[in-house]
């Protein structure tokens, strides 16, 4: 099992070569915080940090 990564462009955490959402190669295995998005539509916390999308995200990365 490789070591997560979050994509620094859309802060997708990942364990691929490259970030399934947005395709980028740019990632980082420092990161800080999780969150788990599961209806950006209702949740406060995906409107502060700009999620539109269901998924697992990085809160800072770096």
């Amino acid at each position: 099992m490789s070591k997560p990564k979050a994509c620094k462009i859309c802060s997708t955490i990942h364990e691929e070569e490259k970030c399934p959402k947005c395709d980028s190669k740019e990632s980082s295995e420092s990161f800080k915080g999780r969150i788990i998005v599961l209806n950006p539509e209702k949740s406060e916390i995906a409107s502060k940090l700009n999620l539109k999308d269901k998924g697992n995200f990085a809160i800072k990365n770096r």
